[in-house]
């Protein structure tokens, strides 16, 4: 387990810094040493994309829209205040996982490969269901998509840029010792 200190410490940034970004992406917010690995992921994964120039509204829309698609897909079946979190840092089958949360759905990500009445859970029955409520997994799933891939090509914009100044880092360090 982590403290707030220990992920400021490991992510090279100020507590307050991780508290502005734990009260923006609505992440839990606890005392002592209560934070999960997978919390300090999902810090690291948002940072990584800060540094990378993603801003942080295209960030917190994808974060929605991933909340959104794991609510509508009943992914919740642990009753966890942090089951949007739990699968944060995994690495394996990384085209099956969503960007953020790193769920894995089981299937590459595309529109015509998810199935709409896929339910991870069983959850107490609504009122109404969520398409006549207006709210359908394959319309959020375009819109996190649609998100993901702007994100996306913005990174591979950026890359050439971050590789000269990892570059140029690297010959100011070199040239510059202490």
């Amino acid at each position: 387990m982590l403290t707030l200190a220990d992920m400021a410490k490991e992510l090279n940034r100020p507590a307050v810094y991780l508290r502005g970004l734990q009260s923006r992406f609505e992440f839990p917010v606890r005392k002592g040493a209560t934070y999960g690995d997978n919390e300090l992921a999902i810090l690291r994964t948002v940072i990584h994309l800060r540094t990378l120039g993603i801003s942080e509204d295209a960030i917190l829309k994808l974060w929605a829209l991933e909340k959104k698609l794991l609510q509508l897909l009943n992914v919740d079946t642990t009753g966890s205040p942090t089951w949007f979190l739990d699968a944060c840092g995994q690495t394996k089958n990384r085209k099956r996982r969503l960007l953020l949360t790193n769920f894995d759905l089981g299937m590459a990500l595309t529109r015509k490969k998810i199935q709409p009445g896929l339910n991870f859970g069983e959850r107490k029955k609504e009122l109404f269901a969520g398409k006549e409520m207006g709210e359908d997994a394959l319309r959020v799933l375009d819109l996190y998509l649609e998100q993901r891939n702007r994100i996306l090509r913005d990174l591979a914009a950026e890359l050439p840029n971050v590789h000269d100044a990892a570059r140029l880092s690297g010959d100011l360090l070199r040239s510059n010792p202490g």
